[in-house]
């Protein structure tokens, strides 16, 4: 019963500082902060008991749209990536801060869930974070072997994504497209799935909404993902150390 308490109040505190962190996350961060002992199952107990329990949203499910007439989805389903670059993701989400809203555009790599290239605009529709990205991408691409396989650009069908322009940029680069289904976020399930996790921990834990600087702010962030926070898809590691113990 002491063991407990003692736990039930670690993962209070915890809880307080990583309020979109679900049980076997905050499990994660006693464990490596204590080196306590202990399993998800109590934790999870301790969390029900207390009331404590993610403030992250989750979404609902929605009806698959139609095929891109000029990239079909050549993921599939098939996120299995055995080295890194092999499928990247991209999307926009709209971060608040200050009652301004911005866009901010990711790249993923669904290796290791890494963070590769990130770009902010306060532009309602603006072009330049989506291309500032790919030139990141392709700049990695450059520096691997002319005879590496194909990194596949999975996105979804917004404008940005669709036009002449993005695709004229990366025409000399070992890329190939791939996009979802209109309307399907489900054809993109982990770049919108960390999508709901970074906002809330942005808003949560980074007070993105009150922050004097955003960019900074994102900045940070983006270290702290890619260097500090331990995914549960990647069995607890951070994405750098992922891909570390990976031989990468």
């Amino acid at each position: 019963m002491q063991d407990r308490i003692d736990l039930t109040a670690l993962l209070e505190e915890t809880h307080a500082e990583h309020k979109a962190f679900g049980y076997h996350a905050l499990a994660k961060c006693i464990r490596e902060e204590t080196g306590w002992v202990f399993s998800d199952n109590l934790a999870h107990k301790c969390c029900k008991a207390a009331g404590i329990k993610s403030m992250a949203k989750h979404y609902r499910y929605r009806k698959p749209g139609n095929e891109s007439i000029f990239y079909p989805n050549l993921v599939h389903g098939n996120w299995a990536a055995n080295e890194p670059l092999r499928v990247v993701v991209s999307d926009m989400t709209c971060i608040r801060n200050k009652g301004k809203l911005y866009e901010w555009t990711l790249f993923v790599d669904t290796f290791n869930n890494e963070i590769i290239a990130h770009s902010l605009s306060g532009q309602r529709g603006d072009s330049k974070p989506y291309f500032a990205c790919l030139e990141r991408l392709c700049s990695m691409i450059d520096k691997k072997k002319e005879q590496a396989p194909q990194t596949v650009l999975h996105t979804d069908q917004g404008s940005v994504y669709s036009s002449r322009a993005f695709a004229l940029a990366h025409k000399h680069y070992n890329i190939i497209r791939s996009m979802s289904r209109a309307g399907t976020p489900t054809d993109n399930p982990i770049i919108e799935s960390l999508n709901g996790w970074m906002k809330a921990e942005l808003a949560l834990d980074f007070n993105v909404s009150k922050a004097e600087d955003i960019s900074k702010t994102l900045d940070e962030y983006v270290h702290y993902f890619n260097y500090e926070r331990h995914a549960s898809a990647l069995n607890y590691k951070t994405p750098i150390q992922f891909k570390t113990e990976s031989g990468f």
